[in-house]
């Protein structure tokens, strides 16, 4: 992959077959795990009379779903106040449908855009937002998965079976960053 660059109101770059894999198959991966949480989502009466939909009020088990769908409002983890841990379930029921949605639609932008096969990839500024919203999911996603820490080295000894994981992470920051200086240029 080349880096990306900015012509006017485009960003573009170009992904050979495997780059585009490696991109196509996470960002699906992340998207089919948010879309499974939007459908443990309560269905009510109420919900489809009115519009408004409600989500799950607690937090997702899995801890990668929890890295993307964090607490709407942190608790003390020492003395969660009851108030406050109905405050927060309350809060995720409400809000969470939207961040599905959001994240759901970022990752959709992703798939839309970079072709299966590889080539030239042209987004809008607007889609290049959201690749760089789907980027982090995915980093997110895997930096939990491999438990990235500040102090981690760049490299693992190759016969830790996350060091070819830890390769991609690293990549898909660089492919981020180089977005990010695209769009600001």
């Amino acid at each position: 992959m080349n880096r990306w660059k900015r012509s006017g109101d485009v960003v573009l770059c170009d992904l050979d077959r495997q780059e585009a894999a490696v991109v196509r198959g996470l960002v699906s991966q992340i998207q089919d795990m948010l879309l499974a949480r939007s459908e443990e989502a309560p269905r009510d009466e109420l919900s489809e009379l009115t519009g408004i939909r409600t989500g799950p009020s607690t937090a997702p088990d899995d801890p990668i779903l929890g890295r993307l769908l964090p607490d709407f409002h942190r608790l003390d983890p020492d003395s969660p106040d009851p108030a406050e841990v109905d405050s927060s379930a309350a809060l995720r029921s409400l809000h969470e449908p939207a961040l599905l949605d959001a994240k759901t639609g970022v990752a959709s932008v992703v798939l839309e855009t970079c072709p299966p096969q590889g080539g030239e990839i042209r987004l809008s500024l607007e889609q290049a937002d959201a690749w760089l919203s789907a980027l982090n999911d995915v980093r997110l996603a895997l930096g939990t998965a491999l438990d990235v820490q500040e102090d981690m080295p760049d490299e693992l000894p190759p016969e830790d079976p996350r060091s070819p994981h830890l390769g991609v992470y690293h990549w898909l920051t660089w492919v981020q960053d180089t977005l990010i200086e695209a769009v600001t240029a």
